[in-house]
């Protein structure tokens, strides 16, 4: 596989993660209406994206932004969203 292939493929990976994280907000929307859902798998969510998030920016020799980049939304709707079920 080529670089290039390979760069396209890691933002195109990237968006998707994303898309994934933002999906959390219409569980938000139900929590803050009274529809409570489950709070474990946003949390573990949460804590799986601060891992990756911490992973990418000290990696050496240089920072990985796609892992970051992906991953960033996850903390902030894992959250919110485990915050809003309880």
């Amino acid at each position: 596989m080529d670089g290039k292939f390979m760069q396209v493929l890691g933002w195109v990976a990237t968006g998707t993660a994303m898309a994934m994280y933002f999906s959390y907000i219409p569980q938000i929307a139900h929590n803050l209406n009274g529809d409570k859902g489950d709070w474990l798998q946003p949390l573990v969510a949460a804590l799986n994206c601060t891992l990756w998030v911490t992973y990418g920016y000290i990696k050496k020799p240089k920072s990985d932004w796609p892992i970051v980049v992906a991953n960033s939304p996850g903390i902030f709707f894992g959250l919110f969203a485990f915050i809003t079920a309880l």
